[in-house]
């Protein structure tokens, strides 16, 4: 990428609005979609163990977004395959004080950012520990225009959550569900109460955020077309700024202990994303496969769709910086060790090549609704028809996208492009949780 870095965010949304669902696809379609996804993941999603002293330093005119990992909760969801541990208040005091460092770190190479999102685990699990490192990268990095953090039921019904109130701009709770029995089902009745409960902690709390969104996963075993309506007029009741509704992701890591247990069959999955559609489109806007909002203008969880280049700082935290990926290291000690001897926290990484990368741009355009030829054009100097012309053409072919007659810039992503987008980014979610999996299982006491 050479020149002034644009994002996805700005291009024309080319999406249709109709008043019933056209989300339809063949089955063949759809397995064959996640075959050849698996497929290509496998042969390029892979790692290099390396040592890197300190990240790349900054390219002029490029903008950056700044990630931050939070890897502690105090219980462990069967289905999550985030890079998290058990929660112990020492381990995760030293662990802050790291991340601080880290980050002072990354300032002193020359990185400016214009958005900060914390992820988990649990972000909200030291609060104090919490407002003093968004406190540091407000100071650090003046740019920064939205703080976005991620937390749970739990922490939204603490009257302490509104030490955060004028700090992060937008918090994402996970309800995964309002129904009692898919919460039992998933060990979330216990931890986070009814789903009546979570009702009423999120709409005491959201007040302090100007973006509030609701996570929600559809494709449980046992999730009946009532259950997931009832969930989308819950949702709809507490009016948040955006909504994300997440399928059921299965990886190599919880297929033993939760595949057959709560993992609706495809078919399944595939009619409740058009009621999702049908439900949401009228009160949303859609601003990805899944994600949908008030606006049409603002950040939400994919935060990979709008920033073309980010920097991860935490044990288990990924960086794409240019046309290389890089992970920091998932042992607590390590990560510590290196960052007190003013390292990086880089234990893995990956170059791409160029095709490899415009690629992942074209699912990304596909999944956000927002494929432009001018983006392609203007970031990477390519001509997406000539240049990805097989991936464009089967993409047509298959009824995903056709042209805008009001703007050959841009393509519409059809109905059925949304639910190919949504498929396609569930096997790459799928593959870097399997990538987590993998660089978890050496892990030992020590470590963690």
């Amino acid at each position: 990428m050479t020149g002034s870095t644009e994002t996805i965010k700005t291009a024309y949304k080319g999406l249709e609005r109709k008043e019933k669902s056209e989300a339809v696809a063949p089955s063949w379609m759809l397995y064959t979609t996640e075959k050849v996804m698996q497929y290509q993941l496998e042969r390029k999603l892979t790692l290099d163990p390396c040592v890197i002293d300190t990240f790349p330093s900054p390219q002029p005119g490029h903008q950056y977004m700044m990630y931050a990992h939070i890897p502690f909760c105090n219980t462990l969801c069967s289905y999550c395959t985030f890079h998290r541990f058990l929660f112990k208040e020492y381990k995760a005091r030293e662990y802050f004080i790291s991340l601080r460092k880290e980050m002072e770190s990354v300032n002193a190479l020359g990185y400016d950012f214009t958005s900060f999102y914390i992820g988990g685990g649990t972000t909200t699990i030291l609060l104090d520990e919490l407002v003093k490192t968004i406190e540091l990268a407000k100071k650090l990095f003046p740019n920064i225009k939205e703080v976005s953090c991620e937390t749970d039921p739990q922490a939204m019904a603490d009257p302490n959550i509104k030490v955060l109130k004028g700090l992060v701009d937008r918090m994402s709770v996970g309800v995964q569900s309002f129904n009692d029995d898919i919460l039992k089902m998933t060990d979330r009745y216990q931890k986070f109460g009814s789903g009546e409960q979570v009702f009423e902690s999120i709409m005491q709390a959201q007040e302090h955020f100007p973006i509030c969104n609701v996570d929600l996963i559809f494709g449980f075993r046992g999730q009946t077309d009532e259950v997931l309506r009832n969930d989308l007029q819950k949702v709809l009741q507490l009016s948040p700024r955006q909504i994300t509704t997440y399928p059921l992701m299965v990886t190599s890591q919880t297929k033993r202990s939760v595949k057959d247990s709560i993992a609706a069959p495809p078919e399944i999955m595939a009619r409740q994303y058009r009621i999702i559609l049908d439900t949401l489109s009228k009160h949303y806007t859609q601003l990805s496969s899944w994600a949908f909002g008030k606006a049409d203008d603002e950040g939400f969880d994919e935060y990979v769709i709008d920033n073309d280049e980010y920097l991860g700082i935490g044990s288990g935290a990924f960086s794409f910086l240019g046309d290389t990926l890089y992970v920091n290291t998932f042992s607590l000690r390590r990560y510590n060790q290196r960052i007190r001897n003013g390292l990086s926290g880089v234990e893995r990484k990956r170059s791409f090549k160029k095709l490899d990368v415009l690629k992942y741009r074209l699912l990304l355009g596909l999944f956000s609704g927002r494929l432009s030829r001018k983006y392609f054009r203007n970031v990477h100097q390519v001509e997406v028809d000539t240049k990805l012309f097989k991936e464009v053409l089967a993409l047509k072919l298959i009824g995903a996208i056709k042209e805008n007659p009001q703007d050959k810039n841009q393509f519409i992503v059809t109905d059925r492009g949304k639910l190919i987008g949504l498929v396609m980014m569930k096997d790459f979610y799928s593959m870097m949780d399997n990538i987590r999996a993998e660089l978890r299982k050496p892990l030992k006491e020590a470590d963690i």
